[in-house]
């Protein structure tokens, strides 16, 4: 069985002898044997293993992939399969919430009079209400849930509603008659507020499609090299064992 030293490991991914130390301490490579003078012995299977968390890293992040290949070192398959499950689950989420903020933002793009024009016009939460043709009581359970932000009069504690608002208000409304829960409405009008303008978000969109796209394909490499590490491990030689 051929054997690597640390700096062999390192020098294919241009990284420190001692990053690959670290990346053993942490349980991402499974433990190396030692030479009679304490240096360590690693190998194809560290070399795998190496290389299968730098890809899990591309697809899931570090803590990620590191949750998955110490569940794999802790025989644990079922405990690795449920964390890159849950990734799944959430790029699934983000491409479901791009696309509801996609038809949203088309919508108030494209029906007339459904933007309103940035101004010093505010308008009470009665107001508001009348426009959209929803309670009171509703505005005031999307402020709750993070979906509005009104400001409030110093004086009389008043609810007040710039034109931000009111957009924020018209998308929420869009979303609500789509059956979408609070939390996902939310979540689309962070981005719609991070972006500055339906137009702005509009022109970012293809930007965030990019990268779950990117994203999405990593995970296949993921998957992949993941199987591979997964055989090795499966057929490799056990302590002891004849070569």
């Amino acid at each position: 069985m051929r054997t690597l030293r640390p700096s062999d490991l390192a020098r294919e991914h241009a990284i420190s002898t001692q990053a690959v130390r670290n990346y053993e301490h942490d349980g991402c490579l499974p433990p190396a044997e030692r030479t009679p003078t304490g240096y360590r012995i690693y190998t194809e299977l560290h070399a795998t293993a190496l290389r299968t968390y730098l890809t899990l890293i591309t697809a899931y992040g570090h803590a990620t992939a590191g949750h998955i290949m110490r569940a794999l070192h802790s025989d644990d398959l079922d405990k690795a399969l449920t964390t890159i499950d849950r990734s799944h689950s959430q790029l699934l989420r983000d491409r479901e919430t791009l696309t509801s903020v996609r038809r949203a933002v088309d919508h108030l793009i494209a029906e007339p009079g459904s933007s309103p024009t940035l101004s010093a016009e505010t308008r009470t939460v009665g107001e508001l209400a009348h426009h959209l043709r929803v309670t009171p009581a509703t505005l005031r359970a999307w402020e709750t849930a993070g979906i509005l932000t009104p400001t409030r009069d110093p004086a009389t504690g008043y609810r007040h509603y710039d034109a931000t608002d009111l957009r924020d208000a018209e998308l929420a409304h869009i979303l609500r008659r789509g059956h979408y829960p609070r939390t996902h409405i939310a979540t689309v009008i962070a981005q719609i507020r991070a972006a500055g303008s339906t137009e702005a978000l509009a022109s970012a969109l293809d930007n965030w499609q990019a990268k779950l796209t990117s994203q999405g394909l990593a995970m296949l490499d993921a998957a992949a090299a993941l199987s591979r590490y997964m055989d090795i491990r499966a057929h490799r030689p056990r302590p002891g064992a004849p070569d």
